[in-house]
This record gives structure tokens, C-alpha cells and sequence, in this order.
């Protein structure tokens, strides 16, 4: 086992062509142990050199209904208005204080999500 810290796109190369070969491994095993340590090693890589932002807050209240089988008319009764769910999905009115709270109660969206300008 020779594992180094990750600090090129060769090195990242290398390491998933590893973790190929061991993906595998049974676990308490050498080479388990190493596809354990390897893949903390790309995963810090990877979050490092390509992080993953937040989704749009509106297209994450459309999934997260979709994800419950909610329509206009269930968003409607967690924001107070249908004109106002609407106008959400519509992206014709901006999302107050209050609505975040909301939306974030009714459909468990986290806020971090739902404060972002769109």
C-alpha cells in the first residue's frame, strides 16, 4: 500500500484507477483498508477542486414537491396564496423572509438553499 496525499489531476487519475481495481476489497482487509483511506483522499480532492454549489431555490421547492407528490395547490397552503405559489414557480415574486420559513417547515428545504438570489 502506497498511498500519498492527492494534489494533481494525474495524481486524481491514478487514485480512481486504484480504487477500481480494490473497489472490492473486503473491509479490515489490506487492501480494504486502503480503498477506505484512498477514496477519504479523492473525496477531499474532488470537494476541494470541483465543489458542488447549492441548488436554484426554485427549481429545489420544485424537486422536493415532485419528491412528495405535492402540486401548486399544496405549495399554496404552505405559503398562504395559489397567486403566490404561482408566482414562485413562476419566478415572478421573490422569496420573503417569511415565505423561506415556510417553505423550509413545509417541505423541509434547508434555508441555506432557499436564501440564495435567483
Amino acid at each position: 500500500m502506497n498511498i500519498k496525499p492527492i494534489r494533481t489531476k494525474k495524481d486524481h487519475e491514478q487514485a480512481l484507477a486504484r480504487l477500481e481495481i480494490i473497489f472490492d476489497s473486503k473491509k479490515g482487509s489490506v487492501n480494504g483498508d486502503e480503498l477506505e483511506i484512498l477514496s477519504l483522499l479523492v473525496e477531499n480532492y474532488e470537494n476541494e477542486k470541483f465543489p458542488i454549489g447549492f441548488p436554484d431555490p426554485v427549481e429545489a421547492i420544485k424537486f422536493r414537491m415532485e419528491q412528495l407528490g405535492y402540486n401548486q395547490s399544496d405549495l399554496a397552503n404552505i405559503v398562504g396564496l395559489k397567486s403566490r405559489a404561482s408566482e414562485i414557480l413562476n419566478r415572478k415574486r421573490k422569496l420573503s423572509l417569511e415565505m423561506i420559513r415556510q417553505i423550509h417547515d413545509g417541505l423541509n428545504i434547508p434555508t441555506e438553499v432557499l436564501i440564495q438570489a435567483y
